[in-house]
């Protein structure tokens, strides 16, 4: 995908090798001090890369005057019926916008082209976890609404679910499953974080605001 904003070029493309530590330090100044004070995104787009779960085809990076601002990865996840049945389906995560250039739209671009690649992989819906007000006007909708619920049960608030496939979960309750690779191990994270540049770990009110949120669910 190429078009041209503010006199720039803007591309998306798969990413390469030769992108992996822009993306990841990308990844690190979009998130740190976002959820808790520092951050593990970096750290688990460091090792998704590797994992079977892990859809290089939807491994994305906006350009913008030739400069990578963006990216976005996705795993494989999926949906179990009460049969028994298991849907194969996406997550998404991290997406990340380089700071100072976020809430420009570069996200929406990034995520409306996944989303076209996804379908034509054959993949009918995507579930994510985070907050609504950045993911309803990208066609996302609660769990609920699709009879979509977590291992336990419960129906978290951050779960959100895009059909790309209108119809594709109708008639039918859910249980989502992820994919290992998300089940971070913090020291790991920390020790990986402490080999990079140092960044000053902050407490800031997103983060009890993401508390709030993750602990919130559906009735």
């Amino acid at each position: 995908m190429e078009m041209t904003e503010e006199k720039e070029q803007i591309t998306i493309r798969r990413e390469t090798k030769a992108d992996h530590a822009r993306v990841e330090e990308i990844t690190r100044q979009a998130f740190y001090n976002l959820y808790i004070p520092g951050c593990v995104e970096h750290y688990l787009v460091h090792i998704m890369r590797s994992h079977r779960d892990f859809v290089p085809e939807l491994d994305l990076v906006l350009e913008r005057g030739g400069q990578v601002i963006g990216n976005i990865m996705y795993t494989r996840a999926s949906l179990t019926d009460r049969d028994g049945a298991e849907k194969q389906i996406l997550t998404f995560g991290p997406v990340s916008i380089l700071p100072g250039l976020q809430r420009r739209g570069y996200g929406k671009l990034l995520m409306e082209d996944s989303f076209a690649r996804a379908l034509a992989l054959g993949y009918e819906a995507i579930v994510i976890f985070g907050s609504p007000a950045n993911y309803v006007g990208r066609g996302f909708k609660s769990c609920r609404k699709y009879r979509v619920c977590a291992e336990d049960g419960s129906y978290p608030a951050a779960m959100l679910v895009k059909e790309l496939r209108p119809g594709a979960l109708e008639g039918k309750d859910w249980v989502y499953r992820d994919s290992p690779v998300m089940k971070i191990e913090e020291q790991e994270a920390q020790r990986f974080d402490d080999g990079l540049e140092k960044m000053e770990k902050k407490q800031q009110p997103s983060q009890e605001e993401f508390y709030i949120l993750s602990h919130s669910v559906i009735r």
